[in-house]
């Protein structure tokens, strides 16, 4: 079974409904479990159990909150090293565009990447004009349909990395499912 935790921090409701986006796309993936979990009620364990793991903070003066931050902080301190290998990417909303969500997202994969985590960002398109090349981002509530279906994308993403790396299920890399899709050719 394919396991993933969808962790985030979220004060007006807006990087909860991008989490809640980015569950149902890695729920679109044969054989995956998600968790969905506030920072507030996130454990160790939710952390060991996962694969992968989605995290999304408001962004905050350009990173992170300070909650997830004291989560990697202090709860999961005694628990460096002990994590290494599984797959991470990041998520982050703002009041407005320009408020740095891409840089709260880097915050956030630098913080996974000290834990060992294997972090990647998105190369294709979500729609037109919206690439996560550092994580799905937006300003306040994800209401467009470009704004959901990068949040879905990076969930589908996310759970194919985990089943295709973790669980050697070579039929659910992207590029096996780009190829599927496309059909022959």
């Amino acid at each position: 079974m394919n396991c993933i935790l969808v962790l985030y921090d979220s004060k007006s409701g807006n990087t909860q409904r991008m989490a809640e986006l980015v569950a149902e796309g890695a729920r679109t993936i044969p054989d995956t479990e998600v968790r969905l979990r506030t920072v507030d009620n996130a454990t160790p364990e939710d952390v060991y159990w996962c694969d992968g793991l989605a995290v999304g903070s408001p962004t905050n003066m350009g990173i992170l909150s300070w909650k997830m931050k004291r989560f990697w902080d202090d709860t999961m301190l005694e628990h460096w090293m002990k994590v290494d290998g599984k797959i991470g990417c990041a998520f982050s909303s703002a009041g407005a565009w320009g408020g740095g969500m891409e840089l709260a997202c880097q915050s956030i994969l630098t913080v996974l990447m000290n834990f060992g985590f294997l972090v990647f960002g998105v190369t294709d398109y979500a729609t037109k004009l919206t690439t996560l090349h550092y994580g799905a981002v937006t300003a306040r509530e994800p209401r467009s349909e470009d704004a959901q279906a990068s949040c879905r994308l990076l969930g589908q993403r996310l759970a194919e990395w985990t089943a295709a790396f973790i669980h050697c299920r070579k039929d659910q890399h992207p590029n096996t499912r780009l190829a599927q899709r496309l059909g022959p050719g």
